[in-house]
């Protein structure tokens, strides 16, 4: 009898991004694999379903907060488990680790594996709305991780560390496995190419990201450096930048907007700098990891997740968040200095060679199921 595996993710995007090197790393392990995520995206559930892999859709609203909508997400993941009969689940983002996880409490699933890819919108703030998300998701998680055979992964210690200050789940029950992993051989060195330094912000199109930072950085380093953007629009996302707000300052001559790019070797190849003045809840980036695999220097922020990546003046330089003049002066050491682009972006290699390749994060999840299905009494698949 095979081991059937369900991922449950808050968006399908994501799971093609991050994920799906995984799942086809469990099938080929033995697992019968299943995704599930929102029913938006049409293409990214076409390139899930291209690469073999049945998917559910869910009626799951990223950053909904309409109570009766969440009781038809929770209802959707209920009937999907009862259909499915998964014997492990592994659940990524908050909607996903509460609802995903109550139900497979309720639902008597053997295994379940709940993981945040960084702490998010809800624990990043002190408005009211955040304090209210806080308030209401913090005891559900509690349930939802409630189960025996249940473990959380997270990418940094940073927000292991909060999680059990705040008592969401005990320190047995908590797995650090960094980032999601690159694949170096795709990811690889490149010469820099000739010209004017190009600096590259890479990830979705959000305030939290950083973009308004960078964009101020391209203001005040104009003609010293090149200035490229690459990326895609959450629309529900509150932190959103819209396509117009982007093809605004486009329009200005600070930056370039190269809009959403599939094909990131090249596109970090044609720059000599990555750059992300983020102050969200990363948990690691993953175009960090990606550029120190191309061996190129990184500028970013001294908060979780990012510093899990980068070490000042190791393989990058890291800023106080919220520091446009710090920020400034950190691209300002890159763009002048060629030699330390090269010093650090080869280190950044060696980095992740060492901790964050797809090979090793793969392993250590599939390790990570075989101990969850043999704790119950289960034969993990090979």
């Amino acid at each position: 009898m095979s081991v059937r595996l369900l991922y449950v993710v808050n968006i399908p995007r994501f799971f093609y991004t991050h994920r799906l090197p995984l799942a086809l790393a469990a099938q080929a392990a033995g697992y019968e694999v299943h995704a599930a995520a929102s029913d938006a995206d049409a293409e990214s559930i076409a390139r899930i379903c291209a690469a073999g892999l049945p998917f559910h859709p869910l009626p799951l609203a990223q950053h909904g907060t309409n109570p009766l909508a969440e009781l038809r997400t929770f209802a959707a993941v209920l009937a999907l488990y009862r259909r499915l009969n998964p014997q492990i689940v592994h659940l990524v983002s908050i909607k996903p680790v509460i609802y995903g996880g109550i139900a497979a409490r309720w639902m008597r699933v053997p295994a379940t594996v709940s993981a945040m890819s960084g702490l998010g919108y809800a624990f990043i703030g002190d408005s009211p709305k955040q304090r209210i998300i806080r308030a209401a998701a913090l005891p559900l998680m509690r349930a939802a991780l409630g189960g025996h055979s249940v473990r959380m992964v997270f990418q940094n210690p940073d927000d292991q560390a909060r999680l059990l200050a705040l008592g969401v789940l005990p320190p047995h029950k908590a797995v650090l496995i960094k980032g999601s992993g690159v694949d170096p051989e795709r990811f690889f060195p490149q010469p820099e190419p000739n010209g004017v330094p190009v600096v590259l912000y890479a990830g979705r199109l959000m305030a939290q990201k950083g973009l308004g930072t960078f964009v101020e950085a391209a203001r005040r380093l104009r003609g010293r450096a090149r200035f490229v953007v690459v990326g895609f629009a959450e629309a529900t996302n509150p932190s959103a930048i819209s396509p117009e707000q982007m093809a605004a300052w486009a329009q200005e001559g600070f930056i370039e907007w190269w809009g959403q790019r599939d094909d990131m070797p090249e596109v970090i190849g044609q720059a000599h700098i990555v750059a992300l003045p983020s102050v969200y809840g990363e948990g690691v980036p993953r175009i960090l990891i990606e550029a120190a695999a191309c061996e190129r220097p990184i500028v970013t922020t001294d908060i979780p997740g990012c510093r899990e990546i980068v070490h000042h003046e190791e393989n990058g330089l890291l800023v106080p968040p919220h520091s446009v003049d710090a920020f400034v002066q950190a691209l300002e050491r890159l763009i002048a200095d060629a030699a330390l682009r090269r010093r650090l972006g080869k280190r950044g290699r060696e980095r992740v060679l060492a901790e964050f390749t797809l090979q090793r994060v793969n392993d250590q999840m599939l390790a990570l199921y075989a101990q969850l299905l043999t704790a119950v009494g289960l034969q993990p698949p090979g």
